[in-house]
């Protein structure tokens, strides 16, 4: 006879809340930080207690997805631009009425203005500010030249918005529900932005309550720096197009505008960019009823709050050199700041340059104040490029440092691979010095455009101050004759194989540090086919040199292991007589040495069907396997002469 059970209400039911305290009969309970227990009968448990605790699998699931860089507070964008205080007020406070002002019935602001024009600082500002005051939901701060790659890109847009909300205490049943969504679809990081914003935004604020102390705006800066993801190989498929910026640009403005019509999306959009065609199109003819503009122009008085800027300045270094209060003249303030037409870049890099140690400020003023007034009716920028110009001609080797700089920001050659994280200055220093102390020289007049760690800091990166430098550098109707027409790769090829040439860097280190160096060397990227292209290297046969399979190893890890040693010994079972010929090229172009060894049976190594001519010196006897076969294995074993014990090296 069966025992008949009593089901309760609650029999295999999951996924509901309990609030307030709660008596529990039950066998056994599970917190949601994925913990279970026994419990016992009539047990009190504070339910908040073990309900309201976010699971932390699911949290560290999505934390794995964002960047936290591009949020705004966070310790990467520590130096990132701020409106000096007292500057920018008028913007800054149109843009928080704005957001206080829901009657207002567009949900969107594009901020826009030029290169230089303080958009990132104001943003910066607008998100402290907000902060302050409970207004900021989230925040995502992209960065195409400073920071950690994921900035750079989409994919981690969402996932970082919906993280800050998660963290927000006064939206707890929002991110309870962020995370049930990740926990019944943990390949949602991997769908299109649009089907990702509805999940793990849309959906979970439908239906919540709000009050008047609910935060209500998101800021996203620095939008045309958002740069396409790339899908598939484009290497391996040159017929197939790289993706345009533009596309992932249009496709967050798409998705962000969808959540802005939506009646239940309560927050208003502050998006900063500059106006690139893309970006002003959408909102001039897609998104016009939602979006309000904000150009920054005269209208915002650039002019005087240049001039706060300049006074606070010229005051500290007053201070600092014990120089008269009334140093310099007003003349010469005003004089940089209808140079500067409206860019406060201008004046930041300007004051940043007088600020510096290599002379004494006066001297550096008289060399800003030098500089040729430049016409701005044919380019716009021709103040900043002069000064610019005068800042890298300073510089003792002005062309190998506009190279340098063009290969640290330009390239993800100096990334670390398969990381956000930059490489450190301290090993793009050892790598691009030819001799030691090179990079202080060269970097030495730089600083007011580069921040450059101070020498005993091994961490930290080289980063700019301010994009528009790269900008400046890329064109050269405005940089001249600091503008490198060569491929970085060159250099970078160059450098890479000329430190395994030299067993190390330029500067003597310690066994220690010389083997973390060569250690993270190995990591970085090689193209063997842009290697080839440099160094005039010829292929002579169709074969990838750049993957490894697990009987082999691959030219590109060879390459790196054989440089710079005298005799090479490769062990790859897959190697062929092509590899012989590359490998041998590249040695001897180098003046390396040569291979001295394949494997014990060079005729393992060597094609079967071959149609190469002998060399001249073969004679009749070598020729057991057939004249063309075994004119290759007694090449060969010239190469293997002398060999003793072939092991792994």
């Amino acid at each position: 006879m069966s025992e008949t059970v009593a089901m309760s209400n609650f029999y295999r039911a999951h996924d509901f809340n309990i609030e307030g305290d709660t008596i529990i009969n039950a066998k056994n309970y599970h917190h949601h930080d994925g913990r279970s227990r026994n419990a016992v009968k009539g047990e009190h448990v504070e339910w908040s207690e073990c309900c309201s605790r976010t699971d932390s699998t699911f949290l560290t699931e999505l934390q794995e997805h964002i960047a936290a860089g591009a949020m705004h507070d966070s310790a990467e964008r520590c130096d990132a631009p701020k409106c000096h205080p007292e500057t920018r007020v008028a913007v800054q406070d149109e843009l928080v009425g704005w957001i206080e002002n829901e009657e207002d019935p567009k949900k969107i602001i594009w901020v826009s203005g030029p290169a230089g024009g303080g958009k990132t600082a104001i943003m910066g500002s607008t998100a402290e500010t907000c902060q302050k005051k409970g207004l900021l939901a989230c925040g995502f701060f992209f960065s195409s030249f400073t920071g950690s790659t994921n900035r750079r890109f989409k994919r981690c847009l969402v996932a970082t918005l919906a993280y800050q909300l998660v963290q927000d205490d006064g939206l707890r049943d929002v991110g309870e529900r962020i995370l049930s969504c990740v926990e019944r679809n943990p390949a949602i990081f991997e769908k299109k932005l649009e089907v990702q914003l509805d999940q793990l935004l849309l959906q979970p604020l439908r239906g919540i309550r709000r009050d008047a102390q609910s935060p209500k705006v998101i800021l996203i800066d620095g939008l045309d720096e958002c740069q396409a993801e790339q899908y598939g190989d484009i290497a391996r498929s040159p017929q197939d197009a790289a993706r345009a910026n533009e596309a992932d640009q249009t496709e967050i403005l798409h998705a962000l505008l969808k959540a802005a019509n939506d009646p239940s999306f309560p927050f208003r959009i502050i998006i900063a960019s500059r106006p690139e065609p893309t970006i002003r199109t959408f909102f001039t003819d897609i998104a016009h009823h939602t979006t309000r503009k904000i150009f920054l122009d005269d209208k915002y008085g650039p002019d005087a709050d240049m001039l706060l800027f300049l006074n606070s300045k010229f005051t500290s270094i007053q201070l600092q050199y014990q120089l008269s209060a009334s140093w310099p003249s007003d003349n010469v303030k005003q004089t940089l700041v209808e140079n500067a037409s409206g860019q406060f870049i201008y004046v930041a890099v300007a004051m940043r340059f007088i600020e510096g140690s290599s002379a004494p400020p006066q001297e550096l003023l008289d060399q800003v104040m030098a500089l040729r007034r430049q016409d701005v009716s044919a380019n716009p920028f021709a103040p900043l490029d002069a000064l610019y110009t005068h800042i890298l001609n300073s510089s003792p080797k002005p062309l190998l440092a506009a190279r340098w700089l063009s290969l640290i920001f330009l390239t993800t050659y100096l990334k670390e691979p398969g990381s956000d994280k930059e490489l450190s200055a301290r090993f793009v220093q050892l790598f691009l010095e030819s001799s030691p102390g090179e990079a202080s020289h060269v970097f030495r007049s730089l600083n007011s455009l580069v921040f450059i760690p101070p020498t005993d800091d091994h961490t930290l990166p080289y980063s700019l101050f301010h994009k528009s430098l790269m900008d400046f550098l890329r064109d050269p109707s405005r940089c001249g004759s600091l503008y490198v027409d060569d491929d970085p790769y060159a250099l970078y090829c160059t450098r890479y194989l000329q430190i395994w040439k030299d067993k190390g860097p330029a500067m003597p280190l310690s066994a220690l540090e010389k083997g973390d160096f060569l250690h993270q060397l190995l990591e970085m990227p090689l193209s063997i086919r842009l290697m080839e292209q440099n160094f005039e290297i010829t292929r002579t046969a169709s074969i990838d040199y750049t993957t490894s399979s697990t009987s082999g190893m691959s030219f590109a890890k060879f390459i790196r292991i054989a440089i710079g040693i005298k005799d090479v010994a490769l062990h790859a079972d897959s190697a062929t007589w092509t590899d012989f010929t590359l490998v041998s090229r590249v040695l001897e172009r180098f003046a390396l040495g040569t291979i001295v060894a394949l494997k014990r049976d060079p005729d393992q190594f060597l094609p079967h069907h071959d149609a190469a001519f002998p060399p001249p010196n073969a004679t009749p006897e070598h020729f057991p396997l057939g004249s063309q076969r075994a004119a290759r294995i007694a090449e060969v074993a010239a190469f293997c002469e002398n060999v003793e014990g072939i092991g792994s090296r």
